[in-house]
Formats: structure tokens, C-alpha cells, sequence
């Protein structure tokens, strides 16, 4: 049997109520197939930690967290009492980057049961994953401002996109498409940006020689966005730099039918540092403490970190657990247009989970 000890970062709002969520179905599929054991540590990091000491993570958290098998994170940002552009940069983005974390994927399904808000569409016609590249690009953090607070105040943000980290995100991506339907989609925007975008494409079109089987597209972001809505059966992978794959990837969640069940993956594909789990919806202040956040997200998430870590059995009966839940229908949450609570969805999964 295989102990891990995994990092808990609930973070902030429904962070704090969908990651116990998480941990309840981690140990109860650990139960099940008997396979390996999970040791928790949790971290209070998050706004109400900046709140109390100005920051928030320790100045040495990342030295606190890389003895971990992996980080288990529930959501950062609480905008009414620190600004998001803080708690963003000084956790999750700091994360990222200073585990190397520079592969996000995140898969975009419709499941049985549920309704996409595009019409007639059925589990099947939406199910794609997106990989987005992870720690540089638009939110590399370069740039400043010249005279702040006069009338003439000018700010520079400057996306970065150097070769190695694009051949290494896009070459994982023919790696994904390989294992799926051969088939991958270059989102970019060269058309307006000449510099960056340009040599993106260079190198999308230098790794796609190594993989002859792979039919590849290049499609700009708007028009990706517009193809996900009016066309999303025509998509299985796309690679896109680390803003156009934040963006299309909220309409993934949304066509799927709720940012509540999308699930996500923060890479470090060598392992030289842990990656991180953490759900695509954010802290969601506007529901936060009335027990309606939905879980599946969170959980779902954890069977990525399963799948991750060697465990694909197990992460399995995570995905069947929830496409049965959601196909039947009875415990689902107001996102879903039911009105099962927190605790009762992950009650079902489990119930699942346990008679598999």
C-alpha cells in the first residue's frame, strides 16, 4: 500500500466547503480499493492570512510544501477585502511558477444529466480538454508603472513567451492528442501579436513534425471561442497560451453546464516539484457558507491528482461515481438545477463509490 502526504489549501470562500468535500471522497475510494493511504497537512494560507499578516503564504511556503506528493487547493480570492490582483499573484500564480508547474489542463465535459446551456446538445458533443500553458505568457507579472496617480500615469504589462516553454507545453499537447482522438488545435492570436504569438506558432509548427499522425488547425482565440459555442463536437485537444486557456476554459465549464464540475490540473510533468489540484471555479464569494457550492469540481479534481500520482483505477471509479450521480439525477446542486446541498452530493458520489 502506497501512503502520500498531500498539501490541503482550502484557500478562501467555497475553497473552505468543497475541499473537506474532496477529502471525504479520496479516502473513501482509498477505502475501497484498498490501494494506497492519504496523510493530510492543511495550510491556512489564503486572504484572511494576508489579513492577519500581510501576506499570503509564508515568505518560505514553497520550501514548506515541495516534501509533498502533491497540493490539493480549493480556491483563492476574496475581492471585497483584498485585491484579487494580490491574492492571485501572491498564492496560486506564485505556485505555479515557482514549482514549474507549466502544464494546466483542463478538461471541458458534458456528462449525462446534465444540461448544456447550448441546445440540444448530449453527452458526447461536448467533451475536449484544453491544455493551457502555465507560468509565463500574459501572466508572466513584467511590466510596471510610470508615474502613478498623475495625470499622465502609463502601465506596461509585458506577456513573455520564450521557446523552451512553448515547445514544452505544446509538445505535451501532441502527447495528449496522441492518446486520444489525434487531433490538435494551435489557439492563437498572431494576427495582432506579431512578436509573441508569432514564434508560438513557429514552435507549434516545429514540435507538429515530430508527430506526423496528428492533425493539426491553427484558429485564432476568437474564433476558437465562437467554434467551442457553435461547434464543440469538432474539438478533442487545443494548447493555448496561459491567458487565451484561462478565458476559453471558463466557456468550456459554462457549455458543459456549470464552472461548479470543472475540474483542473496544475504539471509538473518531470516531478521534480508537486503539482497542484485545484477546481477551475474560484472562490465564489457570492455562495459561499450557505452549503449549495458544488462539489463535483473539487472532486473530480482529486481524481486528477489519483490519476496523477499512479492510482487510474481509482480515479476511474471517481469519474464513474459522479457520471452516475449526475445521469441519475436526484443529487444534484442549484448549479445543476437541483437542490442538493454540499454534503448530500458528495454523499451520493460516495454511496456510488461504495457499490461499485
Amino acid at each position: 500500500m502506497k501512503d502520500y502526504q498531500i498539501a490541503l489549501i482550502p484557500g478562501d470562500g467555497i475553497g473552505l466547503e468543497v475541499t473537506p468535500e474532496g477529502v471525504r471522497v479520496l479516502d473513501a475510494v482509498a477505502e475501497v480499493t484498498g490501494d494506497f493511504r492519504m496523510h493530510y497537512t492543511s495550510f491556512p494560507w489564503g486572504c484572511q492570512y494576508y489579513l492577519e499578516t500581510g501576506r499570503m503564504m509564508p515568505e518560505d511556503g514553497t520550501d514548506i510544501l515541495k516534501p509533498y506528493d502533491a497540493l490539493y487547493f480549493g480556491a483563492v480570492g476574496l475581492p471585497a477585502k483584498v485585491p484579487d490582483h494580490i491574492s492571485l499573484r501572491d498564492l496560486l500564480i506564485r505556485l505555479r511558477m515557482e514549482f514549474d508547474q507549466y502544464i494546466c489542463l483542463r478538461p471541458c465535459r458534458l456528462l449525462p444529466g446534465v444540461k448544456s446551456p447550448l441546445a440540444g446538445r448530449k453527452p458526447g458533443d461536448i467533451d475536449m480538454v484544453i491544455v493551457r500553458e502555465n507560468t509565463e505568457g500574459e501572466y508572466s507579472g513584467c511590466g510596471g508603472l510610470s508615474h502613478p496617480g498623475m495625470p499622465m500615469e502609463a502601465a506596461l504589462e509585458t506577456s513573455v513567451v520564450t521557446r523552451a516553454g512553448a515547445e514544452r507545453v505544446i509538445r505535451s499537447s501532441f502527447d495528449l492528442a496522441m492518446k486520444r482522438k489525434k487531433r490538435l488545435i494551435c489557439v492563437t492570436k498572431s494576427n495582432a501579436q506579431r512578436h509573441t504569438m508569432t514564434l508560438w506558432d513557429r514552435c507549434f509548427a516545429d514540435v507538429a513534425r515530430e508527430y506526423p499522425e496528428v492533425a493539426t488547425e491553427y484558429m485564432l482565440v476568437d474564433a476558437m471561442a465562437a467554434r467551442m459555442i457553435l461547434r464543440p463536437e469538432t474539438i478533442d485537444v487545443a494548447v493555448a497560451s496561459n491567458l487565451f486557456g484561462d478565458i476559453l476554459t471558463d466557456v468550456g465549464g459554462a457549455i458543459s453546464g456549470s464552472l461548479g464540475i470543472a475540474p483542473s490540473a496544475n504539471i509538473n510533468p518531470e516531478r521534480r516539484f508537486p503539482s497542484m489540484f485545484e477546481p477551475v471555479h474560484g472562490s465564489a464569494p457570492d455562495i459561499m457558507g450557505k452549503g449549495i457550492a458544488d462539489p463535483i469540481a473539487m472532486i473530480w479534481t482529486g481524481g486528477m491528482m489519483l490519476d496523477f500520482l499512479g492510482h487510474g483505477e481509482a480515479a476511474g471509479l471517481i469519474e464513474k461515481a459522479i457520471t452516475a450521480v449526475t445521469e441519475e439525477g436526484t443529487s444534484l446542486g442549484p448549479d445543476l438545477g437541483g437542490s442538493a446541498s454540499t454534503t448530500q452530493i458528495t454523499d451520493a458520489i460516495i454511496a456510488k463509490i461504495r457499490a461499485m
